[in-house]
């Protein structure tokens, strides 16, 4: 299959595409602005180098590393990290943004602060964004559509979830809203039904636990419970 973007096959990386990655995977020998100049440098060559200073200090002020724009990586937490890489995204003005759970290796509090900062900045600039997440409430924060996948490898859509919470969006609004409770229920028993295995018992392993298959006898039914493996992809459009 192909991908289209803006009427046009996608057939590389470019700088109309910003990524944040799950670990913010800088460069640790330069700064925190030099790695966000990295992207700023290829998508405005046509701007002065003054210019594209301005772009990525701006970005980085505002994701609150205003004072810190000149530190290295290994002299900022993970959280300060990750604000590097979101930074380094909106700078590039693209014009669709992907992140692969950009939030999953953090704490609760710095993964609540990094969610807003990123309605924050996706409110000013619009751009459409994909964003993979396994967190439910993540998902009904952040997203206008919740897109459910199946297991992997050959993952298909399961369901497909329309989140309608007025913009700009308060996290406490969100939570008492009369819908909020439903819709998470409603994804959690969506992971949680697809998360069991059925299938005909046929015979019995060597290292089966005794427990696990005494009493089952050929085309007998069997459930297995599997740890659930599915995927949110939630997707905040652009207001354009």
């Amino acid at each position: 299959g192909g991908i289209i973007l803006a009427g046009k096959e996608l057939e590389g990386p470019g700088p109309d595409r910003g990524v944040v990655f799950q670990s913010p995977s800088l460069l640790p020998w330069l700064s925190a602005v030099d790695n966000v100049l990295l992207g700023v440098n290829q998508a405005f060559f046509t701007a002065s180098q003054t210019e594209r200073n301005q772009i990525a200090e701006y970005y980085l002020a505002i994701v609150g590393l205003a004072d810190s724009m000149h530190k290295k990586p290994g002299e900022l937490s993970q959280g300060m990290r990750q604000r590097v890489g979101i930074a380094r995204a909106f700078a590039l003005s693209p014009r669709m943004l992907l992140l692969d759970e950009p939030f999953g290796m953090l704490d609760a509090l710095t993964r609540y602060e990094l969610q807003e900062i990123l309605l924050r900045l996706w409110s000013k600039n619009k751009i459409t964004a994909l964003m993979v997440t396994h967190d439910v409430d993540e998902a009904l924060f952040l997203s206008d559509r919740v897109v459910m996948m199946t297991n992997g490898p050959e993952a298909e859509v399961g369901e497909i979830l329309s989140v309608n919470f007025p913009r700009p969006r308060n996290r406490t609004d969100v939570l008492e809203h009369s819908d909020y409770y439903h819709m998470r229920e409603f994804l959690i028993t969506f992971l949680a039904e697809r998360s069991h295995i059925k299938g005909e018992f046929q015979s019995k392993e060597v290292n089966s636990t005794p427990s696990s298959t005494d009493g089952l006898s050929g085309n007998d039914t069997l459930s297995v419970k599997s740890r659930p493996r599915q995927s949110l992809v939630s997707l905040v459009r652009s207001g354009k």
